[in-house]
């Protein structure tokens, strides 16, 4: 990767490219002011690095000072109070494409290079202004797909867990501390109230990041979406239900068994949680090339799926279908869901309960019971830990593995303290406990891992 001077200054257009009734192109850097002075002018005839800060202006975007480009509001936000802690100016344009091309080419012309992906945030991160925990929040607000989703994503850019994760830092900090004391200082040995201190200290660290580790299956299926797969038998009403669920028709539904030959896949929100819904194919034993590949989908579909729906037809009792997806499903997070109960009911619920523990009953074509199914969909990925709202929820996958690599040694230095081993070696279980911790708020980083992080970002965030 090419990897540019940081003191460059960069534009890009921050907003999607489309017909809209705004777009902005964004300068940041030393240069941003004079740039602007370049591109823009306004009645009054001042420039841009005369502006105050926080201020808008009306003008136009000029090229060679006599084509008008467009009609724009130009906004100043001078360093450090900004997103970049540079100074930076927003040209909010007219919306078309064509207007923001030709504003970012004649910023780029006149003295400012493209941005990377994710550069803006980047600066942001390493001009001080947020921790690369925060940095990494912008993306999970970005790619929010429910309420639920975008609060915890603001929680974390306001440093809710950053916050969280720094107390423990301190805790660790206070342990360490008082253990390079007796390295240092060997003749003065460290008493039983002192290790009895330190091994409370470890204790509370190490509680502290069960607490926040405990809250990341939740936090994954925020980001990622929980996976939902809908199977049954042919003709149980899978299309139907997952019809019933988005509120429009979505797959086609009809009284011929196996209408379904492939795998359908959308995503909602139910109850605050992010979920993609697939409706599979009822077959289970293929005659043809078609059927093979549709029943390939389905069993990839199942392995891969959070939770499975198992749809029985409440109108017809228990068949061969049913019983071998029943066997099929024993080591799944299973829903077991009867269908159908607007018409006459030939299948006893009881059964169905020797295998799993609970039986939803709906009907998914008149939309009967389908707020308990919602509610067990989203209980299913609570699994019991539904957080307050004050909780710290950990959606990052790169999180979860600092956390869980730190809470590994501060265990391991626990079990040294009470075997009596060498102070070095419980100092340097905390010493690397700490470095992980470090490396999760971006006081330890190196290039290619701000290359990684950065590269998911869209070019002008």
């Amino acid at each position: 990767m090419i990897r540019h001077n940081l003191t460059d200054t960069i534009a890009a257009i921050t907003t999607p490219l489309g017909e809209s009734g705004i777009g902005i192109v964004r300068i940041s850097g030393t240069q941003a002011l004079e740039v602007a002075d370049k591109v823009f002018t306004c009645k009054s005839k001042k420039i841009p690095s005369g502006f105050k800060t926080y201020t808008t202006h009306y003008g136009w975007i000029m090229a060679g000072g006599r084509e008008v480009v467009d009609e724009v509001i130009l906004t100043v936000m001078r360093a450090p109070k900004s997103y970049t802690r540079e100074d930076v100016v927003e040209i909010n344009c007219h919306g078309g494409i064509m207007a923001l091309r030709r504003a970012l080419d004649l910023v780029l012309e006149n003295g400012c290079r493209l941005a990377e992906p994710g550069e803006f945030t980047k600066r942001a991160f390493l001009n001080g202004r947020i921790d690369l925990a925060q940095a990494e929040a912008v993306l999970d607000i970005i790619r929010a797909k429910t309420d639920y989703a975008l609060r915890v994503g603001e929680e974390q850019l306001k440093g809710a867990l950053s916050f969280k994760i720094n107390r423990i830092r301190d805790k660790l900090l206070e342990a360490l501390t008082a253990l390079e004391a007796g390295i240092d200082f060997p003749e003065e040995e460290i008493t039983p109230a002192q290790l009895a201190t330190l091994r409370q200290r470890l204790e509370e660290a190490q509680h502290g990041l069960e607490e926040i580790s405990r809250s990341s299956r939740l936090g994954r299926v925020l980001r990622e979406g929980l996976s939902v797969v809908i199977c049954g038998r042919p003709n149980s009403g899978k299309s139907s239900l997952l019809n019933a669920l988005l509120k429009q028709e979505r797959s086609i539904v009809t009284p011929i068994a196996g209408t379904t030959r492939d795998t359908i896949e959308e995503t909602l929100d139910i109850k605050g949680i992010p979920a993609r819904i697939v409706d599979t194919a009822g077959i289970l034993k293929a005659r043809g090339l078609i059927e093979k590949k549709a029943l390939q989908r389905t069993n990839k579909s199942i392995a891969l799926a959070d939770l499975v729906i198992l749809l029985f037809d409440g109108s017809c009792g228990l068949n061969k279908a049913d019983l071998s997806l029943i066997k099929k499903l024993r080591k799944k997070t299973v829903l077991a869901v009867i269908n159908k109960i607007d018409l006459q009911q030939r299948l006893r619920k009881e059964k169905i309960l020797k295998a799993f523990s609970r039986v939803i009953e709906i009907s998914a074509k008149k939309t009967k019971g389908l707020d308990l199914l919602e509610e067990a969909i989203a209980g299913s990925a609570y699994q019991g830990l539904a957080p307050a709202a004050e909780s710290i929820l950990v959606c990052n996958m790169r999180h979860i593995q600092e956390l869980k690599r730190s809470q590994k040694l501060i265990g391991q230095a626990i079990v040294s303290l009470d075997d009596k081993l060498s102070v070095e070696f419980i100092a340097q279980d905390i010493k690397d406990a700490l470095s992980y911790l470090d490396r999760l708020l971006g006081k330890e980083f190196s290039e290619d891992l701000l290359d990684k992080i950065f590269a998911d970002f869209c070019i002008g965030k």
